[in-house]
C-alpha cells in the first residue's frame, strides 16, 4: 500500500546562457550544441534591445563593470535573422529555445521568432506593463522572484493569472554568486503554498547541491547558468557552471527523479530470497543433542546461513524434545522434534 503524500517529480532543466556568447553568433550556436550534449531540456538566452530598455548612463551591476551597460547590450545583441537561426538550431537539436525579454520590443521580436513560453527575469517583476504584454501572448510564464518582496510578487502573479496564464514561480536570490545560506528553499515552499502554483529554483550558487535539494522538495524547474569557461569575459561567466559540472547537474537530477518516483513496496521481499539466505541467521545446535532430550537455551544458538528455522523462532524451540540425535553445529530442523 502506497503511503499518503508520496512525492512525484518531473523536472525541466534550463541552461541559462544569457549573454555568455559575448555577441558571437558562432558561440551562441556552439552553446546550443553544448547544452544539448549536457542533457538539459531548455537553453535560455536574454533578448536585450538596448535603446528600448536602458539609458546610456545606466550603471553596470557591481559584479561586472567591464564596459557601459548600453554598449554591452548593443554589442551583444543579435538581429532577428540570427535569433531565428538560433531557434532553428534548437529545433534541430530537440531542445527548447527560451529567452528573457526586457522590453515590449523584445517580446515582439521573440513572438516573431516563435518562443513557446517566456521567462520573466527578476528585475522585470515590477514592470507590470511588460507583464501584461507577455500575458497577452497566452503563453506559459516562468516568473523569477530574485529581488522582489511578497507584495511585489503578489501583484505580478495576479496580473499574469488575470490573463489565465500558466505560471511557474521560481525562487531566486539576486546575488552573484549566491551563498548557500541565502538560497531560500523555505521561500520556494512558501510560494507553492501561497500561490498554489508550480515552483522551481533559479540557482546562482556555484555548485549543484542547492538544485538537488530543491528537486527533493518538489521543484518542477531548475535553472542554472552555463558557460564554456568561467574565465570568459562578460557579466555571467564567472557565476556559471562549466560543461562537466552542468552535465553532472543533469545526471543528478535525473537520478533524483528516479529515486523519488520509483515507489517501493516494502512487503515485496521475494527478490531478496538469496540475500536473506546469505545474511540472515538460523537456529543451530551448539552441542550434540541426544534423542529424547528437552532442548535448553544453552544447547542452541543463532548462526548463518538463513536456510533453516529462522532466528525469530528460537523461543518456540526451547523446551521441545528431540526424536533423533542432533549433531553439534547443525541447522535445527522441524524433523528433529516430536
Amino acid at each position: 500500500m502506497q503511503a499518503e503524500g508520496v512525492l512525484s517529480v518531473s523536472v525541466s532543466i534550463i541552461a541559462e546562457v544569457g549573454s555568455v556568447h559575448d555577441g558571437s553568433f558562432g558561440n551562441a550556436m556552439r552553446l546550443i550544441n553544448m547544452v544539448t550534449e549536457c542533457g538539459a531540456d531548455t537553453v535560455k538566452f536574454q533578448t536585450h534591445v538596448a535603446s528600448a530598455e536602458t539609458l546610456r548612463d545606466a550603471p553596470m551591476p557591481p559584479f561586472f563593470t567591464g564596459e557601459p551597460r548600453y554598449d554591452y547590450f548593443e554589442r551583444t545583441a543579435f538581429r532577428l535573422e540570427q535569433w531565428q537561426s538560433l531557434k532553428a538550431r534548437c529545433d534541430t537539436c530537440g531542445i527548447e529555445f527560451l529567452s528573457s525579454p526586457f522590453s515590449r520590443e523584445a517580446v515582439e521580436l521573440l513572438e516573431t521568432v516563435g518562443v513557446a513560453r517566456y521567462k520573466i527575469p527578476s528585475g522585470e517583476v515590477t514592470n507590470l506593463p511588460l507583464l501584461e504584454v507577455v500575458a497577452q501572448t497566452g503563453k506559459p510564464v516562468l516568473l523569477s522572484s530574485g529581488m522582489s518582496s511578497w507584495a511585489e510578487l503578489d501583484e505580478a502573479v495576479n496580473i499574469l493569472l488575470r490573463y489565465h496564464t500558466q505560471v511557474t514561480v521560481l525562487q531566486c536570490t539576486s546575488e552573484y554568486p549566491c551563498p548557500y545560506e541565502q538560497v531560500g528553499l523555505n521561500v520556494m515552499l512558501e510560494m507553492r503554498e501561497r500561490y498554489q502554483l508550480p515552483v522551481g529554483l533559479s540557482d546562482h550558487t556555484l555548485t549543484n547541491y542547492a538544485a538537488f535539494a530543491a528537486v527533493t522538495l518538489g521543484a518542477s524547474v531548475i535553472e542554472k547558468h552555463i558557460t564554456f569557461n568561467r574565465a570568459m569575459y562578460g557579466s555571467d561567466a564567472r557565476h556559471s557552471l562549466e560543461p562537466p559540472e552542468f552535465a553532472e547537474l543533469v545526471r543528478g537530477i535525473r537520478a533524483i527523479e528516479m529515486v523519488i518516483n520509483a515507489h517501493v513496496n516494502k512487503d515485496e521481499v521475494a527478490r531478496f530470497a538469496t540475500m536473506k539466505q546469505t545474511f540472515e541467521k538460523s537456529i543451530v545446535s551448539l552441542v550434540t543433542i541426544p534423542a529424547g532430550t528437552s532442548i535448553t537455551e544453552a544447547m542452541v544458538g543463532l548462526k548463518k546461513p538463513g536456510t533453516g528455522l529462522p532466528a525469530c523462532r528460537l523461543q518456540s524451540v526451547i523446551g521441545k524434545r528431540t526424536i533423533r540425535d542432533v549433531p553439534k553445529d547443525r541447522l535445527i530442523q522441524e524433523e528433529d522434534f516430536a
